[in-house]
Parts: C-alpha cells; sequence; structure tokens
C-alpha cells in the first residue's frame, strides 16, 4: 500500500541524520521506495513555503517514522469501529474503546459528556496554551451495501460519513503526541463528540450539549481544529476554506389551514392545497428576489402531505423543509421573510398556517488569521500541490458551535481515490475511504497541533487574534 505523507526532500535528509533512513537507499526500503511517501524531486520544492529550522524537520521526521510503524493499528482501529457503527446518543461501545484507549496513553479522561463524550486531556512537559481537536463518533440509519472485509455487522447501521476515520485520526494523533508529551509547550484537549448527526427527537445531544456540559471547561481551549472526510478530495489532499466552510442547517415545518369541501363545489371551502402550491413558489423567491444572489442559499421543501380522498378538497396540507446558507446574516433573515410570505399568501386564500422553525446548526465559519497560520503547515507535510481550496459544502457541522467560542479550523480530509473505485459520496450506501488517508490525517493534524502550541508559545501575545 502506498501511504501520501511529506513530499519534502528535507524531510527525508532529516531522517538520515537521525538514522530513521539509510543514507543509502535500499531497493527494500518502505520510505525510500515510495510506499510510505511519494518519491522526492526537484519538481517538489515549494518555493511559496516558508523556511522551516532543521528541529521542525527532524521533529517531522521523527513523526512519521512513528506514523509509519502506527498505520497497521490506525486501519485495525477503524475497520474495529466501521464493523460496529453506533448512532446519535447510543456511542456506547464507541466511547469506552476511545477512553481506554486514552487511558492507556497516560491522558487525563473524562466521559459522560453529552451522555457518551469523551474528552482527554494532554499536558505537555512545558507551559503553554491549549489547543483541542474535535472529532465525532456517530453512525447513520443506512444498510452498507458495499462487501468489504470491515462491512458493517449491524443491520441498517452505518459509517457512512467518515466519522469512524475522524475518530482514529484523532487517537492517532493522541497517541503520537502523547509519545513526545515532554518537549509540548501547552496542552492538547481531544473532543470525542457524539451526536454530531443529531440527536433522535426528543433528545437533546451533540455539540451544543457538549458545550452547556463543560466541554470547554478546565482546561479552557484556546484555538479548536477539526477534519471532515471528503471523498470528492484524492486520499493525499488536504482541502481547506479561508473562512466559510459549512453551511447553517434549519429545519421547519409549515401547516396550512383551509376548510373540507366537496370537489364539486371548491367556491364553498378553502382549498389548502392550492394554497401550499402558492406558498412553495413564492417562498422560492426569496432566493432569487429577496437575497443577494452572490450569497449561497437553499430553501427546499422535501416532504408534503395532504387530502384524503380524491373528490374532497384538503382542509390541512404539512410540509417539511430545510434552509441552508453560509452567511450569519442571511441566516437570520430567513425565518422571517418566510413569516411574511406565509402571512400574505394565506391571507389571500382565506387560509391560515403555522410555521415551526428550528435553527439546528449556525455556519461553520474558519477564522481566517488561525487558517493563513497553519497552511504552511499543511503545505509542508502534503506538498504544494495537495492543499487544495475547496469550495464551501452546503452541508452542516455542529463543529460551528465550537467555533463560535474560540478560533477554529475545519478542514477536509482526501479520502477518495478514483483508480480503486472509491468515490460514493457521504450519507450512501456505498461509501468507502482510502484508508491510506489515516495517516495522512494523523500527519496533518499532529505537525498543526504541534506547530500551534510552539508558535503560541513563542508569541509575547495570543497566537492567534481572539474572535
Amino acid at each position: 500500500m502506498r501511504v501520501y505523507l511529506p513530499r519534502l526532500g528535507l524531510i527525508l535528509l532529516g531522517m538520515v541524520a537521525l538514522g530513521v533512513l539509510p543514507a543509502r537507499p535500499s531497493p527494500t526500503c518502505c520510505f525510500w521506495s515510495g510506499c510510505f511517501f511519494r518519491p522526492v524531486t526537484a519538481s517538489s520544492a515549494m518555493p511559496s513555503s516558508p523556511p522551516v529550522s532543521a528541529a521542525v524537520l527532524a521533529r517531522d521526521a521523527r513523526y512519521a517514522a512513528d506514523i509509519r510503524d502506527l498505520t497497521p493499528k490506525l486501519i485495525e482501529i477503524r475497520r474495529d469501529l466501521h464493523q460496529h457503527p453506533e448512532l446519535s446518543n447510543r456511542e456506547e461501545r464507541t466511547a469506552r474503546i476511545v477512553a481506554e484507549r486514552l487511558r492507556a496513553l497516560g491522558l487525563e479522561v473524562q466521559t459522560g459528556i453529552a451522555h457518551h463524550g469523551v474528552i482527554g486531556v494532554l499536558r505537555g512537559g512545558k507551559p503553554g496554551r491549549v489547543i483541542a481537536i474535535r472529532a465525532d463518533m456517530d453512525a447513520l440509519p443506512i444498510e452498507e451495501i458495499r462487501d468489504t472485509p470491515y462491512k458493517s455487522r449491524h443491520a441498517g447501521v452505518m459509517h457512512a460519513c467518515g466519522h469512524d476515520v475522524h475518530t482514529t485520526v484523532a487517537l492517532g494523533v493522541a497517541e503520537v503526541l502523547a509519545r513526545y508529551r515532554a518537549e509540548l509547550p501547552g496542552t492538547v484537549k481531544f473532543i470525542f463528540q457524539p451526536a454530531e448527526e443529531g440527536p433522535p427527537r426528543g433528545e437533546r445531544g451533540g455539540a451544543k450539549m457538549m458545550l452547556e456540559e463543560g466541554a470547554f471547561d478546565a482546561p479552557t481551549p484556546d484555538a479548536i481544529f477539526g477534519l471532515h472526510c471528503m471523498p470528492t478530495i484524492e486520499v493525499g489532499s488536504i482541502g481547506y476554506c479561508e473562512t466559510a466552510a459549512m453551511a447553517s442547517a434549519d429545519r421547519f415545518l409549515i401547516t396550512i389551514h383551509g376548510k373540507k369541501v366537496h370537489g364539486a363545489y371548491p367556491h364553498e371551502g378553502i382549498d389548502a392545497i392550492v394554497t401550499a402550491a402558492a406558498v412553495i413558489e413564492q417562498l422560492q423567491t426569496i432566493r432569487s428576489r429577496r437575497i443577494d444572489t452572490q450569497s449561497p442559499l437553499v430553501l427546499s421543501i422535501g416532504s408534503i402531505h395532504g387530502g384524503n380522498r380524491f373528490n374532497i378538497l384538503a382542509d390541512e396540507v404539512r410540509m417539511e423543509g430545510t434552509v441552508r446558507t453560509l452567511d450569519p446574516d442571511v441566516h437570520a433573515r430567513i425565518e422571517p421573510l418566510m413569516r411574511q410570505i406565509l402571512k400574505g399568501v394565506t391571507e389571500s386564500h382565506g387560509a391560515s398556517y403555522e410555521l415551526d422553525y428550528e435553527r439546528i446548526v449556525p455556519v461553520t465559519v474558519n477564522h481566517a488569521p488561525l487558517v493563513a497560520q497553519m497552511l504552511p503547515t499543511i503545505r509542508r507535510i502534503v506538498g504544494e500541490g495537495h492543499l487544495v481550496p475547496t469550495r464551501p459544502q452546503m452541508g452542516a457541522e455542529d463543529f460551528s458551535y465550537f467555533a463560535n467560542r474560540v478560533p477554529a479550523f475545519f478542514y477536509f480530509l482526501g479520502v477518495g481515490n478514483k483508480t480503486k473505485g472509491i468515490t460514493a459520496m457521504l450519507h450512501t450506501p456505498d461509501f468507502d475511504v482510502d484508508e491510506q488517508c489515516l495517516p495522512v490525517g494523523v500527519a496533518v493534524m499532529a505537525a498543526m497541533a504541534t506547530d500551534w502550541l510552539e508558535s503560541a508559545a513563542a508569541a509575547p501575545s495570543p497566537a492567534v487574534p481572539a474572535k
């Protein structure tokens, strides 16, 4: 197997200096033969990257050697989690495994936060600030159809969003950094979150509940990193957005009330279906006529139900839908505009309405100075051509609640491989990842956390301006 890790020739030279690699490459040497690193050539030079110190290169080399040895374990952990997926607020086994592994590494561990949330605190040997790393753990109610040795063993449940990968990467980072805790100038706080996909109806959970139950307390993070699998990005590459990364997500339920009557005498009643049709049409003008066309917005109705007989006009229609946007200001405008339209349309038809509007997740907005600070780190690890500016995603992430508290950087881990046929999108029954994303994910996150802590320790003021 071929793992896409650092391409920088200086890192390999550092490994030679440390004795990790032989000075003369052997045909059987895994590193030099390319099964761990991509071959390094003159074209790999990265003129846009700032100079890198010998100490940082040596540290990268140590991390790379450790991750090489750790990769089989990472694959084993991910496959175990993939075979035993657990739905939101039901992540009991996953949480137990995470807590056990963190304790074995000597981290301070808290469990039972927001039902099954786990926090691991790795205190470095030197004083410094606190960086948080978040990984979500829950699966989806989808029947897996891809036939693999690690296929889900739970009927109707699978890791179709890559949370098994996220959890594995965070555990890998914990293991690597724990080996060098004496050198770390500060603290790394690992947050393993349940219910990112949303708690079951009638229950609470997820990032918001973790924060309410003290996830950011003692110690309080100064910044936070998170990642998400992205099958449209090839393994070995990292995608990023400078500001908005993931959309907000709202859910709404509209009920139109009319007056039931025989279909032969529509003038004697109030047709809730015709009224609903007018509402649907007018709601789409929010996007086309009321909001700046340069601002992404989705207003979709995914469910509509009304009537019970072909010759009776319906007296009630229920419609459910979602609103997605990347602009917090636009987000705040949608519900009032919907109410304005509903009032006008229903009154003109002699009907009435109810609107139950739920704001589920705010926009996930990256902290631009933090992104700018971390891009050279990512570029150093994956190579110039494998750091990919990415369009914001209209999917939503409750990582946004963490990002609203402290400076945050949420990026995308490439997991696709067209050659292997690994191209299925998230939330589909044939979703899978190229497992070589695991060491890449660990290498990038471990380097980011260490670089941030060292930068913060060296700075006379906070490494990242407060929000």
